[in-house]
């Protein structure tokens, strides 16, 4: 799979999102979500249109290519693994959701898949649940 920047991987992220929410996504949505102005999504927009991850008519909405799709996918994917860790180890909910999104982009697919036997593994075997506990006790000591 191609690398992208981490900003085109936020917004397939963000239009997988969206998509998965309401059915649909609209330009003004995803200047609401990403938190910039319309005119920025809509240049955005035409990247993403002519690499072939999205479809997108002025008017009409966005839709993810299946090539979008996959990026989108796998991007979502390292965040909830990333997310999955980190409640592991008891980081508060704010603070495993802003880091999970700033290493969402830098995570390789071999630490990926090596993370997600990894918690594979601990939910097999009971382990998850017993080791959040006990590393709970060792934080707070």
């Amino acid at each position: 799979m191609p690398k992208y920047s981490s900003r085109v991987e936020d917004y397939l992220k963000t239009i997988l999102l969206i998509f998965q929410e309401k059915g649909y996504v609209r330009t003004k949505d995803l200047a609401a979500r990403l938190r910039v102005k319309p005119p920025s999504v809509t240049e955005m927009l035409h990247k993403l249109a002519e690499r072939k991850l999205i479809l997108y008519k002025q008017y009409e909405g966005v839709k993810l290519t299946t090539k979008g799709l996959r990026a989108a996918r796998l991007v979502r994917k390292r965040q909830e693994v990333l997310e999955n860790l980190f409640r592991l180890m008891s980081v508060s909910e704010k603070t495993t959701h802003l880091d999970s999104c700033k290493l969402e982009h830098q995570l390789s697919c071999e630490t990926l898949e090596a993370l997600q036997s990894f918690l594979r593994f601990l939910e097999d075997k009971g382990l998850y649940e017993k080791l959040q506990n006990d590393f709970k006790k060792i934080r707070s000591a």
